[in-house]
């Protein structure tokens, strides 16, 4: 794809090199309160739903994780203490400031001895082929700017057997979307404004997760870029999903 190509900015149409580079001003603003305001955000909904995919991880003592646009480490610190003192953690992000904050709640944590950082571009990502028993990405994918590209390169690190497992926002269903739209359009921008002096970042977010593909098509994508048995969880009436594919 060429940079004539346009793609989305939450509603905007840009170019595909602008895109990154106004994703990553959007985190560069919010990094400091990134996980203030997702606590505030989804009422603290959003560590069950973190809590959900960890457990559907199931991993064990020894394997190897990459979390891929990891940002502040909520979901690298639940599986490092899953693949113990033998395993390994790598947590990447494409945003500096935001693998900073994540790096340094990981080390408040104590769980330096089996994590690594590092800065990934999910759409190539820079680790050998087969080397993770594992491939996470929370709430990340949505701001990818080549979706296909990113779930092609998160296959290819993986080893024979492994899963991937994406936890993002998604398609609420439709007893639930005139609330959910109304808050997200009219009442998270403001607490955007006052708790993070980002109304403009915020309302970019909600805008986001509705330009990202609901939960059907992305279960297409996740098959083309040859992820396996790949299927999906609705998490609070499909507000967020929980997708997981197999490579084998």
């Amino acid at each position: 794809m060429t940079d004539q190509n346009p793609v989305d900015f939450g509603f905007e149409s840009v170019p595909r090199s602008e895109k990154q580079r106004r994703v990553r001003g959007v985190f560069d603003s919010v990094a400091d309160r990134y996980d203030l305001m997702n606590d505030l955000m989804s009422g603290g909904i959003h560590r069950l739903w973190k809590r959900f995919a960890l457990s559907v991880a199931n991993l064990r003592p020894g394997q190897s994780v990459l979390d891929v646009a990891g940002g502040t480490g909520d979901l690298a610190a639940g599986l490092a203490r899953q693949v113990g003192d033998t395993g390994l953690v790598v947590l990447t992000d494409i945003n500096a400031a935001m693998l900073a904050h994540g790096r340094d709640r990981l080390i408040d944590a104590g769980l330096v001895s089996n994590v690594r950082c590092a800065q990934a571009n999910a759409e190539k990502l820079p680790f050998a082929d087969e080397s993770f028993h594992c491939v996470t990405i929370g709430f990340g994918l949505r701001n990818v700017t080549d979706k296909p590209a990113a779930l092609r390169s998160m296959h290819r690190v993986l080893k024979p057997g492994g899963q991937l497992l994406v936890l993002e926002f998604s398609r609420p269903n439709a007893a639930l979307k005139p609330v959910y739209d109304a808050y997200s359009f009219k009442l998270l921008p403001k607490i955007g404004k006052v708790v993070a002096g980002d109304e403009g970042s915020y309302r970019y977010l909600a805008e986001s997760i509705r330009m990202h593909p609901d939960q059907q098509t992305l279960l297409g994508m996740m098959q083309d870029a040859g992820f396996e048995d790949a299927r999906y969880h609705n998490l609070t009436g499909g507000i967020v999903a929980v997708h997981r594919g197999f490579k084998y």
